[in-house]
């Protein structure tokens, strides 16, 4: 289904245009849709503003002047502020409209929040993605939906402009599915900070070992996207490691609530711990890699950058 001329003329707010958030937003620019933004930093809502972006002032602002709202934000507290607070979404949008909320938070919080848009008469998808900063910037990210099936497939084509949706069930299902994501991302992460230890520790060269498994068993997009920028020292954020750190706490109280036990989760989520404390928070989360390091006393990463 292609989008008409009149779906184009609709209003798009969109708040929260971060590392994610602004590519993904430049996307619907240049698919020629009208943004109005809103983001606590100044900055990237000029930037947007430069290539036709309209600003609002607050997240009430920006639902009064929209046709429906994608919300792109760090945590589940943030989401509420934004769409349940005192001049939040839910104050300006019009019943009838939808938000498609595109952050990683807990799927408790928001089944919560949908319910209280749904007494509003607004829909809500939560939309949460993969791919980080690079996905974003490609238009490449994985998408994973909860929500009404109707309403996704309304909108399944402009989500479909920043990366690859996919339906996965009703209100948080979105959500859980991308918890479980985190979960095999940060293990295969923490697997390959032990493999690159083990083959430093033999003395092998660990670009010919990398090249040597990527097209085995232990093959995978993590190990293609991750181990170059280790090897080239680069631990720029693409997605930083106390986002991880986020995603693996709402992954572990969900399983709570489930009553499931994941000891490997807790693992890794007690790694992450250590190396915020040790001030690695704003590392890309690659930086993982740097637990079994520390505890070789052997160094793989050769940080270019500052912590």
């Amino acid at each position: 289904m292609q989008v008409s001329r009149s779906e184009k003329m609709k209003k798009i707010g969109f708040i929260g245009v971060g590392i994610m958030g602004k590519p993904m937003a430049i996307h619907l620019i240049n698919a020629w849709y009208k943004l109005i933004v809103h983001d606590i930093n100044p900055e990237p809502v000029e930037y947007l503003m430069n290539l036709g972006a309209k600003k609002a002032d607050t997240p009430k602002e920006t639902a009064e002047k929209s046709d429906f709202i994608i919300t792109m934000l760090p945590d589940s507290p943030d989401v509420e502020k934004v769409i349940l607070g005192e001049n939040g979404v839910l104050e300006g949008i019009k019943p009838g409209s939808v938000i498609i909320d595109m952050s990683s938070i807990s799927p408790i919080v928001s089944r919560k929040v949908a319910s209280e848009a749904k007494k509003k008469g607004v829909e809500m998808l939560d939309a949460p993605v993969s791919g980080g900063e690079p996905g974003a910037k490609k238009g490449t990210l994985a998408i994973m939906v909860g929500g009404d099936k109707q309403t996704f497939d309304e909108y399944e084509e402009i989500l479909n402009l920043m990366g690859k949706s996919t339906y996965v069930g009703e209100y948080g299902a979105g959500q859980t599915v991308k918890l479980a994501n985190q979960i095999i991302v940060a293990l295969n992460i923490a697997a390959v900070g032990e493999a690159l230890v083990l083959g430093k520790k033999s003395g092998v060269d660990l670009k010919i070992l990398y090249e040597a498994i990527r097209g085995g068993l232990a093959g995978s997009a993590v190990l293609d996207a991750k181990v170059p920028m280790i090897l080239d020292g680069n631990l720029d954020p693409g997605f930083r490691i106390k986002l991880h750190q986020k995603d693996l706490r709402n992954t572990l109280l969900t399983a709570s609530e489930l009553n499931i036990p994941l000891p490997l989760t807790s693992m890794v989520q007690q790694m992450i711990t250590a190396l915020v404390n040790e001030g690695y928070q704003d590392l890309d989360h690659s930086a993982i890699v740097k637990f079994a390091e520390n505890l070789a006393k052997i160094e793989i990463v050769q940080h270019k950058g500052p912590l």
